[in-house]
């Protein structure tokens, strides 16, 4: 099973877009490690305080995949730079 979810940010403190590449480098950097998730930046790449991420689990699980869905939220709410606004997961 594949569930898939999009997460749109907003980056309080980011002035630039280098500080916010530095602030999802971080958040990606530790989803991957900590999850082993497939996760990519796919909108708003022009906009400094503005962010939407895609991310992908596989199991063959549907309770498993839903709780690294739960896990990556868990872990994106814990940064302080950044709030989380819209959230949309599916299973595809």
């Amino acid at each position: 099973m594949i569930y898939y979810a999009e997460i749109e940010l907003f980056l309080y403190e980011c002035h630039s877009l280098k500080d916010k590449r530095s602030v999802l480098l971080k958040l990606k950097n530790r989803l991957r490690k900590d999850l082993n998730i497939a996760i990519s930046e796919v909108e708003y790449q022009d906009l400094w305080q503005r962010a939407k991420l895609a991310v992908v689990t596989v199991s063959e699980s549907r309770v498993i995949n839903e709780q690294v869905l739960q896990q990556v939220l868990s872990i994106t709410d814990s940064f302080t730079e950044l709030e989380r606004t819209t959230t949309i997961m599916e299973e595809r």
